[in-house]
């Protein structure tokens, strides 16, 4: 392998890791909006497709090293499985 291709693949590590950081923050934040109206009473399906939400947000966060999206889709994973857990998994 020359070092020429060496700095190539490295370069779109890089870039990958980056892709995925932006993908895991702009999805923590579509979830963390939508977490708020599912706090409502009757609303609460809602917080399933948050939490299907969360889990391709910390799939997507576990491949960077800056781990701001994984942070934030767990920190959401966690209110809305709370939610979940107190209201029956339904209500």
């Amino acid at each position: 392998m020359t070092p020429e291709n060496c700095s190539c693949i490295q370069r779109r590590l890089v870039i990958f890791g980056v892709v995925m950081q932006i993908l895991s923050v702009l999805i923590g934040l579509v979830c963390a909006v939508l977490l708020v109206p599912g706090l409502i009473p009757l609303l609460g399906w809602l917080q399933w497709a948050v939490l299907a939400g969360c889990v391709v947000g910390i799939i997507f966060g576990s491949f960077c090293q800056r781990k701001i999206g994984l942070t934030i889709n767990v920190a959401v994973a966690v209110v809305a499985a709370l939610r979940l857990f107190l209201g029956g998994g339904l209500f």
